[in-house]
C-alpha cells in the first residue's frame, strides 16, 4: 500500500513538471497600443518549450505569417517584423509586429493559427495602470480588447479640424503678437487690397519657413525668433508713423517678416506635434487656419475702424499714428522682456 502510494506520487510529480516549465504556453503574447497611434505585438518564443524536431527560424516564420492582428474584425498587415534576442534568456526570440493602428477603431482582437496549445495574452494601452490578462488557444480568436481614444489616431477631416482650429486660435485669441503685426499692415494702406495682398506675402512667407522648420531644414532657437518677431512689430507701426504712404517696397518687407514669423508658428508646431500619417493635411490646414485668423483680423478692423473713418481728414493723425504709436511701444516692450527676462 505504502509502495503504490510511494509510485502515484513520484508519477505525479513527473507529471507536474513539464506543466510548470510550459505553464505560459509556448508563446507569450503582449499587445501595447501607444498614443503615438502605433501598436506594438510581441511574442516570446523560448525554444526549449518547442516540440522536438521543430527548427526555430521555421516556427518563428509561421508564427508571424499566422498571426491575426484585427481592429474592429478587420484584419491588418504588419508593416514591419522584427526578430530580437532577449536579454537574460539565451534560448528565448521574441518577435516583433509593429505598426500603425487604423483611425476610428474601437476594438483590438488577436490569433494565430501556428500557436500550438494555449498561450496567454496581455494588453494594454499606454497610460493604463494594469495590463488585460487572457488566455486564448491557438488558431482561437481572443476576447475583444477596448482601446483607449488616446491610442487611436483621428481620421483625416478629424486631423483637418483640429489642426484648422490650432492655427486659427493661434491667432485668435492667442496671438497677439501676430495679430498686432496684422493691424500695423492694416492701419497705413486705407483701400482693402493693398492689406490684402501684404497679408497674402506673409501667408506665403510663413508657410514657407513653417515647413522648412518642421522639416528640420532651418531653424532658429526661440531666444532669437521671439525677439526678432516684436521688433518686426515695431518696424512696421513706427514706419506708419513717418510715412502715410504705401511704398512699393512694403510687401517685400512683410514677406521677409512673414519667414521670421513662420519660425515661431514652427515652435508652436514642435510642441504640439504633428501626426506622422497625416503630415502635410494637418501642415497644410494649421496654415489656412493661421490665414483665416489673421483675415478676421482684418475684417473686424475694416469694419470698425475702415469703413467709418478711412475718409475722414484726420484718420491719419487721430488713428494710425496714435494706434501706430501704442503698437510699437508694445512691441518694443515685449523686444526688451524677451531679450533681457525670458526665461
Amino acid at each position: 500500500m505504502l509502495r503504490s502510494r510511494f509510485a502515484a506520487f513520484v508519477i505525479a510529480i513527473a507529471l507536474a513538471s513539464p506543466l510548470a516549465a510550459h505553464e505560459l504556453g509556448m508563446v507569450q503574447v503582449d499587445a501595447a497600443f501607444q498614443k503615438d497611434g502605433t501598436y506594438v505585438v510581441e511574442l516570446l518564443v523560448d525554444r526549449q518549450h518547442l516540440p522536438p524536431q521543430t527548427p526555430l527560424e521555421q516556427y518563428l516564420r509561421d508564427v508571424a505569417n499566422g498571426a491575426h492582428l484585427s481592429f474592429d474584425g478587420k484584419r491588418v498587415a504588419h508593416e514591419n517584423v522584427e526578430t530580437l534576442p532577449v536579454a537574460g534568456k539565451p534560448t528565448a526570440t521574441l518577435l516583433r509586429l509593429h505598426g500603425r493602428t487604423p483611425s476610428s477603431v474601437s476594438r483590438f482582437t488577436f490569433s494565430d493559427d501556428a500557436i500550438i496549445g494555449f498561450f496567454v495574452l496581455s494588453l494594454h494601452n499606454e497610460g493604463d495602470a494594469e495590463k488585460v490578462i487572457e488566455w486564448v488557444e491557438g488558431g482561437k480568436t481572443s476576447a475583444p480588447f477596448a482601446l483607449d481614444r488616446a491610442v487611436v489616431p483621428p481620421t483625416r477631416l478629424e486631423v483637418i479640424t483640429l489642426y484648422l482650429r490650432l492655427g486659427f486660435t493661434h491667432i485668435l485669441p492667442r496671438g497677439l503678437d501676430h495679430v498686432l503685426f496684422v493691424l500695423g499692415i492694416f492701419l497705413l494702406a486705407v483701400k482693402l487690397r493693398p492689406v490684402l495682398w501684404q497679408v497674402s506675402a506673409f501667408t506665403i512667407a510663413h508657410t514657407i519657413t513653417l515647413a522648412l522648420s518642421i522639416y528640420g531644414i532651418v531653424s532658429l532657437p526661440p531666444r532669437i525668433v521671439e525677439p526678432l518677431i516684436a521688433l518686426s512689430i515695431v518696424y512696421v507701426a513706427v514706419e506708419n508713423v513717418f510715412t502715410s504712404k504705401l511704398h512699393a517696397w512694403r510687401p517685400l518687407v512683410v514677406f521677409c517678416f512673414g519667414l521670421l514669423h513662420g519660425m515661431g508658428f514652427a515652435g508652436v508646431l514642435h510642441d504640439i506635434g504633428l501626426p506622422r500619417s497625416e503630415f502635410v493635411p494637418a501642415l497644410l490646414a494649421f496654415n489656412v487656419g493661421v490665414e483665416g485668423g489673421q483675415l478676421t483680423v482684418i475684417l473686424v478692423a475694416f469694419v470698425l475702424i475702415g469703413l467709418p473713418f478711412r475718409n475722414k481728414p484726420w484718420y491719419r493723425q487721430r488713428v494710425v499714428i496714435p494706434c501706430s504709436l501704442a503698437i510699437a511701444a508694445t512691441g518694443l516692450w515685449w523686444s526688451i522682456e524677451r531679450i533681457f527676462f525670458a526665461t
